[in-house]
């Protein structure tokens, strides 16, 4: 004799007496068959069996209605405290969904078909569920991230640190390492976050991106520490300017320019401030490559007021020449003075044009930047122009 069917409310009150049974059986379930449930701490595993409660008996409550679909996410993971959706993935819901679905069918089988109809059908509703939770999670974390780092990015180019900000940097997951340098270009239509970041990390090198109206700040670190003495010569680090090369696409149209390497991310601001300064003043360079140095635009950004670019031209050749040999200081004045003819600052010397060229030599050994230059001349020049003015004695005189 067939058995007799059950009616609905004969099988709703069926199910509500075996919830228990469901609950402790799929707990056991989770305990013998996931690994990283048996390894959680006592009150992360309450949590979790919180959830698989609220599942079984949110399923109960669906099957008696099932226009209930839209709660689901609330009927079930409301019961588990916000911090649990942090230690616990998305693949390991749905391993707990897996689990409790299971077992629940163990149960039902050869009752009722609508209830295991019921039950594979609400599966699929509790996995969307879940996975509509955590995409909600990860939007909101994306939210909470770019507001971080739109912080993080201001008090860079503000140099106005807390104590706070070492924390703020490294909630945001920065794997940077050593020497910093900030790059600033023209923000574009539509920003490609993912591309700069992805273009970043196959260059062993990671960013903090910023919006500044319209420009887009990018604080460019490298993701390896800098390799010390005892590494093999090979393990050579990628110059920020190919890095800045590489990020160059994900910029608007307009000029790039990079501010130089300063030691660690906390003095970045040095960096952002002169990258900054060479931004505005950029267009003076007819043809300034993309992107440009900061460095290369000290004699503009010098005329336009900046304090650090007239510092830095006197620091880093006026007085470094003027301490190794005024020799090479007056030779190289001679030089630019007579628009880099070597006949003639050899005849207003009254040397060979051969010592003239070794002296050339010797200043861009001592200062890095070659006199034979068109580009690094003017900032020789600006250079001797600012060290002088700073001279108590007034520019050095010609013979």
């Amino acid at each position: 004799m067939a058995p007799v069917a059950k009616t609905k409310e004969q099988t709703l009150a069926w199910l509500r007496a075996i919830s228990g049974e469901l609950a402790t059986a799929t707990l056991k379930r989770l305990d013998d068959t996931l690994p990283w449930y048996g390894e959680m701490p006592p009150g992360r595993r309450s949590a979790v069996g919180l959830v698989a409660q609220a599942g079984i008996t949110s399923f109960i409550h669906w099957f008696d209605e099932p226009t209930s679909t839209p709660w689901i996410a609330a009927d079930v993971f409301g019961a588990a405290p916000r911090e649990l959706l942090r230690s616990v993935s998305l693949t390991q819901t749905l391993q707990l969904i897996k689990v409790t679905v299971e077992v629940v069918e163990e149960r039902v089988k050869g009752s009722d078909e609508s209830v295991r109809e019921a039950i594979l059908l609400y599966s699929r509703e509790i996995a969307f569920a879940a996975a509509d939770v955590y995409a909600r999670a990860a939007e909101a974390r994306g939210l909470w991230d770019a507001r971080l780092e739109a912080l993080v990015v201001d008090s860079i180019l503000s140099g106005e640190y807390d104590d706070e900000l070492p924390s703020r940097i490294a909630a945001l997951g920065w794997h940077g390492h050593g020497e910093v340098s900030v790059l600033v270009g023209t923000a574009p239509k539509m920003l490609d976050v993912d591309m700069l970041r992805r273009t970043a990390r196959h260059l062993d090198a990671d960013v903090l991106i910023g919006v500044q109206g319209s420009r887009l700040v990018l604080v460019i670190g490298r993701a390896h520490p800098t390799p010390s003495d005892d590494e093999p010569a090979g393990a050579t680090l990628t110059p920020f300017l190919d890095i800045a090369t590489a990020l160059e696409p994900g910029f608007g149209d307009g000029h790039l320019v990079l501010g130089h390497e300063v030691p660690s991310l906390v003095e970045a601001s040095r960096s952002a401030k002169a990258a900054l300064a060479g931004f505005a003043v950029a267009r003076s360079w007819r043809n300034a490559p993309r992107p440009t140095l900061a460095d290369d635009l000290l004699p503009e950004r010098a005329l336009a007021g900046d304090a650090l670019a007239r510092s830095t031209l006197i620091n880093r050749i006026y007085k470094p020449l003027q301490a190794h040999s005024t020799e090479l200081l007056a030779t190289l004045w001679c030089y630019l003075d007579n628009g880099r003819s070597l006949e003639a600052t050899a005849r207003e010397l009254f040397v060979h044009p051969n010592t003239v060229r070794y002296r050339l030599k010797r200043v861009t050994e001592v200062i890095g930047w070659d006199a034979t230059g068109a580009r690094e001349s003017l900032i020789l020049q600006a250079a001797l122009i600012l060290g002088s003015i700073a001279e108590p004695d007034g520019p050095l005189r010609r013979r």
